[in-house]
C-alpha cells in the first residue's frame, strides 16, 4: 500500500535526480587529446666544431639520429685532436624531423636560463673543457667552449644538454636530459 507521502517523496527524489543529471555530465573532461608537453627540445643532429686558437683548420664531429629518439641508432663520428692544443668550440644542434629544419641551438640560446651543457671527458685528464658563454643570470650555458688537450691518448667525450626550467643553478643535477651524445676521442 502506497501512501500519498511516500509517492510524493519518491516523485521529488526522482525529479531532483533528473535535474542533477546534466550537472554530472558537465563535469566530464572531454579533453581526451591534451596538447603534448613540448618543453624538451627535439634534437636529431649535434655538431661540435673546434678551431685551434691561433689559427688552423677547424675540426667538426657530428652525431646524427635521423629518426629522433628511439628507432635506429645514431650515426656518430670520431673526434681526432692535436695534443697540447687549445681550441674554441661551438655546438650546433638541429631538429631535422621538421621541414624546414629547425636550428635548435638558436632556440636553446633564447632559453639559456633553462639549459646547461655538460661536458664529460673519460679519462678526465684527456680533455679540459670550459663553457665560455653565459645566460642572463650569469650562469654558464655551454654552446661556446674552450677545450684544451693534454698528451696523446684515447677516450670519450660525452656532451649532455640538461633542460632545467625554473631550477637552473649552475650544476647538472636539476632537470632532465634533452640530448646526450658520446664521441670516441683520440688526441695525438
Amino acid at each position: 500500500m502506497h501512501t500519498p507521502f511516500k509517492n510524493s517523496l519518491l516523485r521529488t527524489s526522482l525529479l531532483a535526480l533528473l535535474a542533477a543529471a546534466p550537472l554530472f555530465s558537465a563535469c566530464n573532461n572531454d579533453d581526451d587529446d591534451p596538447t603534448p608537453d613540448d618543453d624538451n627540445e627535439q634534437i636529431t643532429t649535434v655538431t661540435y666544431t673546434l678551431t685551434p686558437v691561433g689559427g688552423g683548420t677547424p675540426i667538426s664531429v657530428t652525431s646524427k639520429d635521423a629518426d629522433g629518439e628511439g628507432g635506429a641508432a645514431p650515426v656518430t663520428g670520431t673526434l681526432t685532436l692535436a695534443a697540447n692544443t687549445t681550441y674554441t668550440g661551438t655546438l650546433t644542434l638541429l631538429d631535422e624531423t621538421k621541414n624546414p629544419v629547425v636550428n635548435t641551438s638558436a632556440e636553446i640560446l633564447k632559453e639559456a636560463d633553462e639549459h646547461l651543457f655538460v661536458y664529460t671527458s673519460t679519462p678526465a685528464n684527456l680533455l679540459t673543457i670550459k663553457r665560455t658563454d653565459r645566460d642572463s643570470k650569469n650562469l654558464e650555458l655551454g654552446l661556446q667552449t674552450s677545450l684544451i688537450t693534454t698528451a696523446a691518448g684515447t677516450g670519450e667525450l660525452k656532451i649532455t644538454l640538461r633542460h632545467q626550467p625554473g631550477t637552473k643553478n649552475g650544476t647538472e643535477t636539476p632537470g632532465d636530459t634533452d640530448v646526450e651524445v658520446k664521441f670516441l676521442t683520440t688526441v695525438r
